[in-house]
This record gives C-alpha cells, sequence and structure tokens, in this order.
C-alpha cells in the first residue's frame, strides 16, 4: 500500500485546517484574478502601479520593472490575471497542489519585491501569502479533500 493512503488514513481530521487554508486561499486568489481578467484596463493599471513604484522597489527588480514589465504590461497583465485565476482553481480543487503552490510564492515574492516593503512590515500582505503558499507546498495540502488524492497511486508527481 503506498505511503499517501496511509498517511491520509492514519490522520483524515488531522488534515482539516490544511484543507481548509487550502481552499481558502484558492477563492481568494480566484476572486482577484478574475477580477482582473474582467477589468479590460487592467493593463494601464499594471503599468501605473509599477511605475509608481520604482522608486521604492528592491534596487535589483528595478531594471527589469523598467526593461522589461513596463514595455510589455499587457503581457505581464494577462500573466498575472490569468496566474491569479489559474493558481486559485488549482488550489480549490487540489489538483497539481504542490505546483501552484511554488507558483503562488514565486508570484508572491515578485510582488513583494517590486512594492519595496520590509519583511515584517505591517503592509506586507504579500509575504504573509508568500509563507501560506510555503506552507501549503511543505505540508503536501493536495493529500487530502483533492484531485491529487485521488490520482496520487497513477500519478506520482501529483503525491
Amino acid at each position: 500500500m503506498s505511503s499517501l493512503n496511509e498517511f491520509t488514513r492514519k490522520k483524515p481530521t488531522h488534515l482539516w485546517p490544511i484543507t481548509l487554508l487550502r481552499v481558502y486561499t484558492g477563492v481568494f486568489f480566484v476572486d482577484h484574478g478574475f477580477g482582473k481578467l474582467r477589468n479590460p484596463d487592467f493593463a494601464d493599471g499594471l503599468a501605473g502601479f509599477v511605475s509608481a513604484r520604482l522608486d521604492q522597489c528592491f534596487g535589483f527588480m528595478r531594471p527589469f520593472l523598467e526593461s522589461v514589465v513596463l514595455p510589455n504590461n499587457g503581457f505581464f497583465a494577462v500573466m498575472v490575471s490569468w496566474g491569479e485565476f489559474l493558481i486559485g482553481l488549482s488550489l480549490i480543487v487540489g489538483l497539481a497542489t504542490r505546483y501552484a503552490s511554488v507558483a503562488g510564492a514565486v508570484m508572491m515574492t515578485i510582488f513583494w519585491f517590486t512594492k519595496g516593503q520590509g519583511f515584517l512590515d505591517g503592509q506586507n500582505h504579500d509575504v504573509i501569502w508568500l509563507m501560506i503558499f510555503v506552507v501549503l507546498a511543505a505540508v503536501h495540502a493536495g493529500r487530502m479533500h483533492s484531485v491529487d488524492a485521488m490520482l496520487a497511486d497513477r500519478l506520482r508527481f501529483l503525491a
């Protein structure tokens, strides 16, 4: 019997808080991603946001923001909106949960570096989301109540 099945049979009630955190995070990101997808002016808003943050961003981010993100703001608007939406959807159903969590952590790190806020800054919600994504990836949040759990025996890369 696979170790995944042993894990889920031994501790099914202990994982409900992780399932709750995974689904809540998913709903949050689906909602925000869908709002951006529906907004026809999101690319311009993204360019304005990035332009306003150039002086506060971490120094190593500024050349990337100026030479890559701003000239291609339409592409990055699509990447951000679809990224948030698909990461959230993946977390809600629990499909490729670990991969979605890693993608979410990368996205939150980029947002944090763009905003240039300190790690312990009270306004830095990106670090909080980053830590949530790290936890979801580290504890195998897709092991319970998810498509990952149903497919783990056949698709080992999901376990």
